[in-house]
């Protein structure tokens, strides 16, 4: 018998562990169970880097946030937002425009029950509980409609998202629906694991990942440039997360390829 805590929502799997809940505790999060530590353990054991390619990522976010501001964005659609932690997307954006409006999407009710605590007396920002890959469960939420004008241009976030959508889900042609809703000027910043200089530990990793929720699928740079199929990649490119945009020159150190992931911007043209 498990004893749940007041917080946790109803007919949540405590057994199984989910990405969001191992990205929480990568990051030093406390909404995390048993199961998912255990797992996360298992993962740093082969691959102690994971913790700081989740810090990585969260620095990505920030800076790609910051920059599609400056560039004009004002509205936000973040997929797969996971479980809220400091500098979340519309702390971020709201600090250089409190009227900036962001939409949160999950699919881990346990994301969605504390999100749904943290933007209870934001205005202008919602969270929508639905999957990426179900498109129209996503642009057509009532939450996502009322906050976001998709003739405006939009910045669409997936951040540590797509590496747990399989080939046979076929990312690239659900992208492709989400691009189609977007204006002329809107944005996409994605991020993505790969295996391309550590093989053999991303290998082990996506072995025990395939034990949760949420498998994981590492790509190629020449697969993670393939998604961004119908936008115009700004500079610097497809690199890896610390060569983004880095605040400081010392912020990318020797080994950048030591993040594991692929981070890269596009906007879309026409």
């Amino acid at each position: 018998m498990v004893n749940r805590d007041h917080w946790i929502p109803r007919n949540i799997d405590l057994v199984t562990p989910s990405s969001a809940r191992l990205y929480d505790y990568y990051l030093g999060g406390s909404n995390n169970f048993a199961a998912d530590r255990e797992l996360a353990r298992k993962v740093l054991a082969v691959a102690p880097q994971i913790r700081a390619t989740a810090l990585a990522n969260r620095a990505f976010l920030r800076r790609a946030v910051r920059y599609l501001v400056a560039a004009g964005i004002r509205q936000f659609l973040d997929i797969g937002a996971g479980i809220p932690t400091v500098g979340n997307t519309h702390q971020i954006a709201q600090q250089l425009d409190p009227d900036i409006r962001v939409v949160y999407v999950d699919n881990e009710p346990v994301a969605v029950a504390h999100s749904e605590l943290l933007l209870s007396d934001e205005p202008n920002a919602e969270i929508v509980e639905a999957d990426f890959r179900d498109p129209a469960g996503v642009l057509d939420a009532r939450e996502t409609r009322a906050l976001l004008d998709f003739d405006q241009p939009i910045g669409l976030l997936l951040c540590a998202v797509l590496h747990y959508v399989p080939d046979a889900d076929r990312p690239a042609e659900i992208l492709a629906s989400y691009r189609e809703a977007l204006a002329p000027g809107s944005h996409v910043a994605i991020t993505h694991i790969t295996g391309d200089d550590q093989p053999d530990a991303l290998r082990e990793v996506a072995e025990l990942y395939a034990t949760s929720q949420n498998p994981g699928q590492p790509r190629s740079r020449d697969e993670f440039t393939a998604l961004f199929a119908g936008f115009e990649v700004v500079e610097p490119g497809v690199v890896y997360l610390d060569q983004w945009r880095p605040e400081r020159p010392e912020d990318v150190g020797e080994h950048p390829e030591r993040s594991l992931a692929y981070g890269a911007v596009g906007r879309l043209v026409s």
